[in-house]
């Protein structure tokens, strides 16, 4: 019983201990920069975040670029520049830079114009703004980051929900903005299917390239579901070398909740995978110091 206690007290005088550390030693974690990009087309001041990987400043490597839709620091750019240093760490995809664009207005600007469902037009007319916010990303805020941070030759783009609506538009109206689409369960119930629906029309005669699009899709049912199986046959009916698309179910395991984070790492190791590490060439220090200490000087 003497020594319960006598290791109780210890315990507690610890926590008192950890407990005293003034705030003021706490410090902030970096994870990347922010800019404010002044948008002529949007007619306001923009967020854009940028995540390079860790070896960045001292390499003069060129990476390639994913654009995260809904990128704002409170929004998703930072668990997705999280799978940036992931794949960074664990050498199984490529090193990227990971560029998250603010959403102000979600149902504006990444909505396309509403043709078929006169009910949705009185509910939401803010709607429709996607073309704009397509131009803002090309006129604006990728020739800001070609302009100041060293891209390679491939961009991709990714989002979920109506983001996600936004990418595949985009690969349908203007698929030579981006090499990669990413498209998380995209909200394909909008304006009834008719970004779906018109999808076989605008892959007719396209011609050959090698953009890649990878879509997935959790238990949503109901007319995006039906909406996602209009596109995925639409895709399937395509020239083999049209597009290289990859369609995930995971009807079984997610919902829109749940979906976006392992759906995403999911996507980066099919588009942009790196053969396993053979770790008897890495580096003593990249595996156990006990095994392999380091060199004498």
């Amino acid at each position: 019983m003497k020594n319960w206690l006598l290791g109780l007290c210890a315990l507690l005088c610890a926590c008192a201990t950890t407990n005293d550390v003034p705030a003021q030693s706490a410090l902030p974690i970096i994870l990347g920069q922010s800019h404010t990009l002044h948008s002529q087309i949007l007619g306001d001041a923009r967020e854009i975040n940028v995540w390079t990987p860790p070896d960045y400043a001292t390499s003069t490597d060129r990476y390639a670029v994913l654009y995260v839709l809904d990128g704002g620091v409170d929004q998703d750019f930072p668990h997705i520049a999280g799978l940036g240093q992931l794949g960074a760490l664990s050498w199984t995809y490529e090193k990227l830079i990971i560029v998250g664009v603010r959403t102000n207005a979600r149902r504006h600007e990444l909505t396309p114009p509403i043709r078929l469902e006169p009910r949705l037009q009185a509910e939401l007319p803010e709607a429709g703004g996607a073309p704009d916010f397509r131009r803002y990303l090309q006129s604006e805020v990728i020739p800001f980051i070609e302009a100041n941070y060293r891209t390679g030759p491939r961009r991709a783009v990714m989002g979920e929900s109506l983001a996600g609506l936004f990418v595949v538009d985009t690969f349908l109206e203007q698929p030579t903005l981006f090499n990669d689409y990413i498209a998380i369960s995209p909200s394909l119930w909008w304006d009834n299917k008719a970004l779906a629906m018109s999808a076989a029309q605008r892959l007719a005669g396209r011609p050959a390239s090698d953009i890649r699009l990878y879509l997935t899709i959790g238990n949503e049912g109901g007319a995006t579901q039906t909406g996602m199986d209009y596109l995925v046959a639409a895709l399937g009916r395509a020239r083999e070398d049209t597009v290289n698309f990859n369609f995930v179910d995971r009807r079984e395991t997610e919902t829109h909740a749940t979906i976006y984070h392992g759906a995403a790492l999911h996507a980066l190791r099919w588009l942009y995978g790196a053969p396993e590490p053979d770790y008897g060439l890495m580096p003593w220090y990249f595996l156990d110091e006990a095994d392999h200490p380091p060199a004498q000087e």
